[in-house]
């Protein structure tokens, strides 16, 4: 095998990936109270939030060890990378690099890079799709390190929520303000800076008037728009998702649109109704 790519559990796998031995999820564990939820095939999105929606106390998720990620880069493939969550919002960036240490400790020959996606959910899914690119193009391991940096430097993702309750209970948002927000319907559109840290862009009364407002960053910041992919998570929302992805095509051009459900950790953080968009 030419080359693996392990992805931590927060990005969200294609459909074909899930049965292809070139790609590997490495799960996060989320606790809800006392309860501890593997993020793997076993979890269910619907008992999740639920759970979440009943617990006062906010949702956590703790990363992959270091062995973890020695396992999964233990194998036959030639050129192994690893694609994690933002290093400002995880410690699985770490744990992958410390677990590439240990790895070529014991192999010093072995080919191992861990991407720091600066990003979240659909965004990793979206890098780990260019990694597939460029191996499938035949480049040298270098060229394919090379290329998806820059691809993550130029890459913007974006999400509006339905439900600050996550939020709030994890001290990003005021109770008060929280609360207000919900009085007056009050969405915020938010984004990822450079740093792969999280920021508000703008807000709007209304969920479709956010959606719109979102659209509109997606479109401002998106240059050469025509050769990109651009994704859609959403977190048990098809419907909202789908007229998001007919906004995008009727107004940008796009190599393809790509939406999936979000996994454990994008929905602990998206919440019920949340959606996320990268490109």
């Amino acid at each position: 095998m030419r080359y693996k790519i392990v992805i931590d559990s927060c990005g969200e796998l294609l459909d074909e990936w899930k049965q292809d031995e070139h790609f590997e999820s490495v799960p996060l564990t989320l606790m809800v109270g006392a309860e501890q939820i593997i993020d793997d095939e076993t979890f269910k999105q619907g008992e999740f939030l639920h759970k979440v929606a009943e617990c006062p106390e906010c949702p956590k998720s703790a990363c992959p060890s270091p062995e973890r990620y020695m396992r999964a880069y233990d194998c036959e493939a030639e050129h192994v990378y690893a694609v994690t969550l933002s290093a400002e919002l995880s410690g699985s960036y770490n744990s992958a690099l410390l677990g590439r240490n240990l790895s070529l400790e014991d192999h010093p020959d072995k080919k191992i890079h861990v991407f720091n996606s600066r990003s979240a959910s659909i965004g990793e899914t979206l890098i780990a799709l260019k990694i597939q690119e460029c191996e499938e193009k035949g480049m040298s391991f270098e060229e394919v390190v090379a290329t998806v940096e820059h691809y993550i430097s130029g890459q913007h993702t974006f999400f509006v929520l339905e439900n600050l309750e996550t939020l709030r209970k994890n001290g990003r948002l005021s109770k008060v303000k929280a609360l207000v927000a919900s009085a007056l319907k009050i969405k915020p559109v938010m984004g990822s800076t450079d740093e792969g840290t999280i920021y508000q862009l703008d807000q709007a009364r209304g969920m479709n008037r956010a959606l719109i407002k979102m659209v509109e960053q997606v479109i401002e910041k998106t240059a050469d728009s025509a050769d990109k992919v651009l994704a859609i998570s959403h977190c048990n929302c098809p419907a909202r998702a789908q007229v998001l992805k007919e906004a995008f095509q009727e107004r940008m051009k796009l190599a393809k649109v790509v939406v999936l459900d979000t996994a454990g950790v994008s929905s602990m953080y998206a919440n019920d109704g949340g959606v996320i968009v990268a490109v």
